[in-house]
């Protein structure tokens, strides 16, 4: 199983629509695809028809009780989507409250990733949905995963916003003992734009190392597909942004191949 966050401690630059997207993507590649909504505001829950407010079950249960989960507890919280193949753990307001109930016990970074490993041979991929808040949320799916995505709209204080995600990078860093593998994610790129062009001509110059060298347009289309609570892969498969999404799926599943082929390779010599 490999588990991906999205996260950036800046709202609105396209985490949940990423997020979506990307499982739809993956689902409809054959794969089984859990996503979590780790965000107490649930839009990732509410996308999938599912009210945050009205359910007892979900995310905040993570977070309960001293030990890990077990197995059965854990796929208890997992719920249908509309899509073959992809499952949600949804999110409650209840989970706004973690932060105070938790700060200063121990171990309470590592619940969600203790959590994922109690069923890591029920799903392929997991995707967490993370909160735009640097808190025990996000740092429990930091510390879970194996990659992170960060999307960053192409405009000038996402760019700032970024600056703050990437100093949380690096203290993550050197709390994992594996390095965090991160991709920058350009997107609401308009080419129409000054302030898309420029903005995108500064993540090139700055993050050239970890930047996706493509972009996710501004596309319509996806806000349709939130609408109707569809994936956008369901909804418009040929459509600009999801065209987009796939070369980047494409991307990571290139990358992280690579990267487990180097790894056996080292193994075998060592």
């Amino acid at each position: 199983m490999r588990v991906w966050a999205v996260a950036n401690q800046k709202g609105g630059v396209g985490k949940t629509t990423s997020t979506v997207c990307l499982a739809g993507l993956l689902a409809e590649q054959g794969h089984k695809v859990l996503v979590i909504d780790l965000d107490p505001h649930g839009s990732l829950t509410s996308y999938f028809g599912y009210d945050p407010d009205s359910l007892t079950s979900s995310t905040y249960q993570l977070f309960q009780g001293e030990e890990t989960a077990t197995k059965d507890s854990i796929l208890s919280l997992v719920v249908d989507t509309s899509v073959p193949g992809l499952s949600l753990i949804p999110t409650s307001p209840a989970l706004a409250t973690v932060e105070r109930q938790m700060t200063g016990k121990d171990g309470m970074g590592l619940r969600v990733g203790k959590a994922m490993n109690v069923i890591n041979a029920e799903f392929d991929y997991v995707l967490l949905d993370c909160p735009p808040v640097l808190g025990v949320l996000m740092i429990n799916a930091l510390a879970a995963c194996e990659r992170l995505l960060v999307p960053v709209q192409t405009e000038f204080l996402a760019l700032k916003g970024l600056e703050r995600m990437t100093r949380t990078m690096q203290m993550i860093q050197k709390a994992r003992p594996q390095p965090l593998t991160f991709t920058i994610v350009p997107t609401m790129f308009d080419r129409r734009t000054q302030a898309s062009t420029s903005s995108l001509n500064t993540l090139r110059k700055q993050y050239a190392e970890n930047l996706w060298r493509s972009t996710i347009p501004v596309d319509t289309k996806l806000r349709d597909a939130s609408r109707l609570g569809k994936v956008p892969s369901q909804h418009d498969p040929d459509g600009r942004a999801v065209r987009a999404y796939r070369q980047l799926v494409n991307f990571i599943l290139s990358e992280d191949q690579k990267a487990l082929e180097k790894q056996t390779s080292e193994q075998l010599t060592a």
